[in-house]
């Protein structure tokens, strides 16, 4: 991992709300909470198996935002490439004890520090799990999909689920209006292509959470590409 963040930097609010060794704890109440969800019958892994849907072969995915690499741990268990991503060192570590072959990278995103090395050619799918979005630095929002949309492969996906009232997130966190994520991915050339109610499917209809899914705009045909294409019908 990467040296600690500058203390410079904004502080996320999940750091103004936890502090800087509040991993083990999470991890210990997000457990139950899975635990929880499967005793109920529901479904745990339902962020793994959308990013598993949408990887073609080999794809890599960055767990942006990784925590305690719960999503990251279940994709590299389904054999598939991951690189976890986050600004809280006490999560990585625990993330790290989970499976010490998967690369985590201590940076925030607005920085998104991580060497090119790691990098490479770019990843399929880019994950925010776990209202990342609302958790940002105030005022970073802007940064941070900018340098996701960097990493992200030309035909790739960044996919991002987050609660948008108070019940659906932790508390004294306001929402990110789904208004202001869009302009943010517009304003890093993508564009929405599909929006879900939960991650395991159904159409959004208004309700208290999203999963939205950007990819790359289309570019428009320079004008020389329009008049090759005119003189080759």
């Amino acid at each position: 991992m990467s040296e600690t963040p500058d203390s410079a930097s904004p502080r996320t609010r999940w750091a103004e709300l936890v502090g800087d060794d509040g991993g083990a704890d999470y991890e210990r109440r997000i457990q139950q909470v899975l635990d929880l969800t499967s005793a109920a019958g529901g479904n745990p892994h339902g962020e793994a198996e959308l990013v598993v849907s949408l990887l073609p072969e080999g794809g890599r995915v960055l767990d942006a935002g990784c925590g305690t690499g719960r999503v990251a741990v279940r994709l590299a268990e389904l054999g598939h490439p991951v690189v976890g991503v986050d600004a809280d060192l006490s999560m990585l570590r625990v993330a790290a004890d989970r499976n010490p072959r998967i690369p985590f990278w201590l940076s925030d995103l607005a920085d998104l520090d991580v060497p090119q090395g790691i990098i490479g050619a770019g990843f399929d799918v880019v994950l925010l799990a776990g209202n990342v979005i609302p958790l940002l630095a105030p005022g970073t929002l802007d940064q941070v999909v900018r340098n996701l949309a960097g990493v992200l492969k030309p035909d790739g996906v960044l996919v991002a689920g987050f609660g948008l009232d108070h019940e659906h997130l932790p508390a004294g966190v306001e929402p990110t209006p789904l208004s202001d994520y869009d302009r943010a991915c517009a304003a890093a050339g993508l564009e929405l292509s599909e929006r879900r109610g939960t991650w395991e499917g159904g159409d959004f209809t208004g309700g208290s959470y999203a999963v939205s899914l950007h990819r790359h705009a289309a570019k428009a045909p320079s004008p020389l590409g329009r008049l090759r294409s005119l003189l080759h019908r």
